[in-house]
């Protein structure tokens, strides 16, 4: 059986984590932002110029 594994994490790095984790979220959703942005941009240069 896998055994369960605990950690100790004071109140301060645990802070530190959760920040580390909301700024990593917040490039992730602003890469994404950007992504779909840039989809629709070519796909309505396509729809422009191809068709």
């Amino acid at each position: 059986m896998a055994e369960q594994q605990s950690y100790d994490v004071s109140v301060g790095e645990a802070k530190e984590i959760l920040a580390d984790r909301e700024r990593g979220w917040e490039g992730f959703t602003q890469f994404l932002t950007y992504a779909i942005l840039a989809t629709v941009i070519v796909l309505l240069a396509l729809l422009l110029f191809v068709a």
